[in-house]
């Protein structure tokens, strides 16, 4: 098995997959898990975004796109921060179970 895993990485380095708009193949399984099963929104997160709302009642539209966009893209990130963290500690446990198998 060590060996195949020699051969693997070496091929990856010469012939890397293409990955869209993706930065690794854990980001990549991100973004199909989400395209396949959108999140709803909690209501803990609804309720934070009618306060948001309210803060902003009167802005013009601009302004509030200016505060939307950064607050939205940061939840975004967040998300997948921990959606890649969650796979990565499965990958730890796996490898601490098979210590007893």
């Amino acid at each position: 098995m060590k060996e195949y895993m020699k051969h693997l990485q070496a091929r990856l380095v010469q012939h890397s997959p293409d990955l869209g708009d993706c930065e690794s193949v854990l980001g990549l399984l991100y973004e199909a898990y989400s395209d396949i099963n959108p999140m709803p929104d909690p209501p803990e997160i609804k309720a934070e975004f009618h306060r948001l709302y309210e803060q902003m009642n009167g802005m013009p539209l601009r302004e509030m796109d200016q505060v939307l966009d950064p607050v939205c893209s940061l939840c975004r990130h967040h998300e997948r921060s921990g959606f890649m963290h969650g796979v990565q500690i499965g990958v730890a446990l796996s490898m601490e179970l098979e210590k007893y198998i």
